[in-house]
């Protein structure tokens, strides 16, 4: 009976929930690369993010988290985490979610939630990373996979890759390259996680 019990819980899927702000690309990516995973929900704190049209075509459910006046942080994220536990979430990507995430959740998945970031941890932390690294004038920035913590870009680096920025580059011919690297280390790297039994 225990080995049948063990059976099933390898092969059952992944149920994780993605959180985005913006335009989605790394929910595509994540999407596309047809993991071993569920995507159960997109958290979406913007109505209006082309994201929550990119996650309708995959026919992932939507949960709708804006900031408003009179709901404290901490109640937000009550009602997001009843959401996850509702669509029993264990794992948590953020893919450009552009809210600090709180004790709420934090506590409640401990070592379950990761971020990407476009820059080599821990240079240049917080929203701006690519421009940042971009007027800093450094040779070589690239992208940070990581586990989140209570700060901003603190938590233990998972894996990281680099992009080269070249003399003659444009901010968004920077942004490209960048963005490139990321929608195909996110999916690789939690694919790796998966089969380490980390995920």
């Amino acid at each position: 009976m225990n080995k049948q019990l063990n059976s099933f819980n390898q092969n059952k899927k992944l149920n994780a929930a993605v959180f985005a702000s913006g335009n989605g690309t790394n929910f595509e990516a994540i999407m596309k690369a047809k993991l071993p995973i569920n995507i159960g929900v997109l958290v979406c704190d913007r109505h209006n993010a082309y994201v929550v049209k990119r996650a309708e075509k995959y026919h992932v459910p939507v949960f709708i988290s804006e900031v408003k006046k009179g709901i404290s942080k901490k109640e937000r994220e009550k009602n997001i985490l009843q959401c996850l536990k509702a669509n029993d979430i264990s794992t948590i990507f953020l893919a450009g979610y552009m809210r600090i995430v709180g004790l709420t959740l934090l506590n409640a998945f401990p070592k379950r939630i990761l971020n990407i970031h476009p820059a080599l941890l821990p240079n240049f932390p917080g929203k701006q990373g690519i421009l940042d690294a971009y007027n800093a004038n450094v040779d070589v920035t690239g992208v940070t996979i990581h586990y989140v913590d209570a700060g901003v870009d603190t938590g233990k680096i998972i894996a990281q890759a680099k992009v080269k920025r070249y003399p003659k580059d444009s901010l968004e011919d920077l942004e490209n390259r960048i963005h490139h690297v990321e929608h195909q280390l996110y999916p690789n790297t939690i694919h790796e996680l998966i089969n380490k039994g980390v995920l």
